[in-house]
């Protein structure tokens, strides 16, 4: 791998890697500025409505759309017999059961036709010139549904007599997964001096954006074009399923384009039934036609995360030694497949629930089931920090059970540095890590020696007070191509365009930093492109922590063009030999192509615009120092780090507060100190709601109990702590920039500290486990119980 800068001292740079530079778009952000798909009007635009299913379960045998087509201002109701022509929604993961047949498919169309299969299951969409005039004739749609009963639950799905979704899928098991060695696991078991046993709720939960979905769509007659305006996490990746799959045209004939996005944490990463109806409409219409949900669709609508429920087993030699790891688990993956549904709990779970510990065998068994509930797809993490979650649980139970202390149980577990690089029985090779390190120091600065007063002092205050450690490693996502594009624009300023997308992380700081410092160009000058899906030729958007080992290698592949053609062109316009021309950091900071041995030079920035205005060039000098390449297949890296979370249990209530969390993170090379802290601070956060508050809840005829804000709750900041950061970096060697990723890490780290800390803090009344969330209803009923 290449060095991670050029020749420039990046300490030496007020905006060069690693300094703690402000977000380039918060003024634009704070000022209201910003331009969220709910922001754009075009001119002559219309509004659509979806129709949906107020049943979980039922069969279709009319829509009756007649009263709605004579309401004020519409202009059509549509429903699924009207885009018959068009493709489904599809998963198209190459995964196998256990006994080598394929995923079984669904083929999800934009509006169903025959069947409903969840509350908000989409059957119709109306067409009006104003929302209002839409949303008065969706509510005249009448349907005729015949109502049948509902299964919400995976396992009570994949039981026998259970209610059938699907007539092509017996016993709703789309897929028997299973991965690893069950022999050699089994004998490991059987052999094992200890083993711990754990079943483990992974609650469902509301992805819970800040921005509602939203989506345009235009129709330009003359070229047969489609251009969808519309939130997302890459436009290259959405573009090809939009056109492949659903409007099945070529690619040349679909555009995306997303501006700034509210959220998303791999919610909005895919195609949604909405998109079609509005890109129809437009064709039919010759007019754009809107479509935003408001927040009670959203929750129906918008893909769900997480919802498994899991049986963890643990084994061990005589001497605390981990023999094998074996999860059995069902994934309620919803009532459709979404593109990416049955990884989380598959090949996710397997590549971490080895976490950063020696484990020689691992097993997953999992039966991916659908559900009369919203589809499942990725969520901030999508698996990695539940199978940590798992794995930490069941560390901390083993201890208990073997009398031993949890923190010399781990770090007798973890892979030492002498093992690396380290081959993972997931098929993951490890780089790098100092993981008995990391540990010592997270426990350092939570000063875990210190724990003890802290909980006979709120003790005395009637509290119960535990700590709990979360250990983590993630594997990020799986290899991608990646744009690496650098324009030199005639106006002074430089260009980034890069296939990934920016929807809340802040891209824009640290990839300019980056630039800066591998070219010396002005890092107020350095723009960022990433939202318009006709200026990509590759690109594999956002998702899986990658996107500084993505678009910073292919930043730095780019820039090392840019550096030779600059060296070709510097020579001609010194008259010089190309090979006495050096790139160096000049005294301010910025790059200059330079004579060796002689003062004479010339700045990166101005020989661009000399080769702007220089005409006719001979044939071996460029014209431009621009440059658009591919960066082929970033490896997967793998972030890791100790979380602490104290917490303190009202036993009168069962109020759960977090009252003190500390977290040492191995990033790697930290690009921006700042954004990474906030990144870490976001999952944790989401962690903690995860833990402490958030569970949709369905009825049993399948109608969803938290639909709304007033039904499901979501930790503010009077629920938080401050955080302690500190950064343990050691260099990934996978990729150039030497990063790991950082944005999922959060949740990885803080699902088994704070889980950790409740079971330790209700220790003292014999409870050994407890599912999230840990409610005050749910912590005061396990308290009373055990009281007896």
């Amino acid at each position: 791998m290449p060095d991670t800068n050029l020749n420039f001292d990046p300490t030496r740079l007020k905006f060069g890697v690693g300094q703690p530079v402000t977000r380039q778009e918060d003024p634009i952000l704070l000022q209201g500025r910003g331009r969220y798909t709910d922001d754009i009007t075009l001119q002559g635009q219309a509004w659509c409505v979806m129709v949906r299913s107020p049943y979980a379960h039922g069969i279709i045998k009319g829509i009756d759309t007649a009263a709605a087509k004579e309401m004020p201002g519409v202009l059509g109701v549509y429903t699924g017999a009207d885009l018959a022509d068009y493709g489904a929604m599809k998963c198209g993961m190459p995964v196998k059961s256990k006994d080598g047949s394929p995923l079984i498919g669904i083929n999800r169309p934009s509006l169903a036709t025959d069947k409903v299969r969840f509350v908000g299951d989409p059957v119709a969409f109306v067409v009006a010139e104003t929302k209002l005039q839409a949303r008065d004739a969706a509510e005249a749609v009448e349907l005729d549904i015949e109502s049948l009963d509902a299964v919400t639950e995976a396992s009570a799905a994949a039981a026998p007599g259970a209610p059938q979704l699907y007539d092509h899928i017996p016993g709703n098991t789309v897929l028997d997964f299973q991965y690893g060695d069950p022999a050699k696991v089994a004998a490991a078991f059987a052999n094992a001096a200890h083993v711990t046993k754990l079943s483990i709720r992974n609650n469902r939960v509301v992805v819970c954006a800040m921005e509602p979905r939203s989506a345009i769509g235009e129709y330009d007659a003359t070229d047969g074009r489609y251009t969808l305006h519309v939130g997302c996490q890459g436009v290259f990746g959405l573009r090809g399923q939009m056109a492949n799959d659903l409007l099945k045209v070529p690619t040349d004939k679909v555009r995306i384009l997303t501006g700034n996005v509210g959220g998303s944490f791999g919610m909005k990463a895919s195609a949604y039934p909405e998109y079609v109806p509005v890109l129809h409409a437009a064709k039919l219409l010759g007019r754009p036609v809107k479509w935003t949900d408001d927040r009670s669709g959203s929750f129906v609508s918008d893909q769900h995360g997480r919802d498994h429920e899991v049986d963890a087993e643990l084994a061990f030699d005589g001497d605390g030694r981990m023999m094998a790891v074996r999860l059995t688990c069902y994934a309620n993956i919803g009532a459709y497949l979404a593109t990416v549904g049955p990884h989380m709990a598959t090949g996710n779970y397997v590549k971490n629930i080895q976490s950063n510990y020696a484990t020689p065998l691992i097993e997953v068994n999992t039966k991916c089931v659908v559900t009369n509930t919203t589809p499942v797809s990725a969520y901030r993490g999508a698996g990695r920090p539940e199978a940590n979650y798992y794995m930490e649980r069941l560390v901390e139970q083993a201890a208990k059970e073997m009398g031993r202390s949890a923190v010399e149980l781990r770090r007798l577990n973890h892979i030492r540095e002498d093992q690396f690089p380290f081959d993972a029985p997931s098929g993951s090779v490890y780089d790098t890590g100092e993981f008995t390190a990391i540990l010592d120091q997270a426990l350092a600065a939570a000063d875990h020696a210190g724990f003890p007063a802290r909980r006979d002092e709120a003790k005395a205050r009637g509290k119960l007070r535990g700590i709990g450690i979360g250990n983590f490693l993630e594997c990020t996502a799986p290899p991608q191509k990646e744009q690496g594009e650098i324009r030199f624009e005639a106006d002074g300023g430089v260009t980034i365009v890069t296939g990934t997308l920016d929807y809340g992380q802040g891209h824009w700081s640290p990839f300019a930093q980056l630039l800066h410092t591998q070219l010396g160009v002005p890092f107020e000058k350095v723009r960022l492109l990433q939202g318009d899906s006709d200026q990509l030729i590759a690109g594999g958007g956002t998702g899986g922590s990658k996107s500084m080992m993505a678009s910073g290698a292919a930043i730095m592949q780019a820039a090392a063009e840019v550096v030779e053609k600059g060296k070709q062109a510097a020579a001609f316009m010194l008259e010089a030999a190309v090979g006495d021309i050096e790139f160096e950091q000049g005294a301010d900071g910025l790059g200059r192509f330079t004579i060796a041995g002689t003062d004479r030079s010339i700045g990166i920035m101005d020989l661009a615009e000399k080769l702007r205005a220089a005409g006719t060039l001979p044939a071996e000098v460029p014209n431009t120092l621009n440059v658009r390449t591919v960066f082929q297949d970033a490896p997967m890296a793998f972030p890791n780090g100790c979380h602490v979370a104290e917490v303190e249990i009202d036993p009168d209530t069962g109020h759960t507060e977090v009252v003190k969390y500390t977290t040492v993170n191995d990033f790697g090379v930290i690009v921006n100190p700042l954004l990474v802290q906030g990144q870490a601070h976001g999952g944790i956060v989401q962690g903690i709601g995860q833990a402490l508050m958030e569970q949709v809840a369905y009825s049993e005829e399948g109608q969803i109990l938290t639909a709304s804000y007033q039904d499901y709750a979501l930790p503010r900041a009077g629920d938080l702590p401050n955080f302690g950061f500190e950064a343990h970096a050691v260099p990934c060697k996978t990729n150039p920039v030497g990063a790991k990723g950082c944005g999922e890490a959060g949740c990885a780290g803080s699902l088994p500290a704070v889980m950790n800390a409740v079971v330790d803090a209700l220790s003292v009344h014999g409870i050994q486990h407890m599912d999230m969330p840990a409610t005050p209803e749910r912590v005061w009923q396990a308290i009373r119980a055990a009281q007896g």
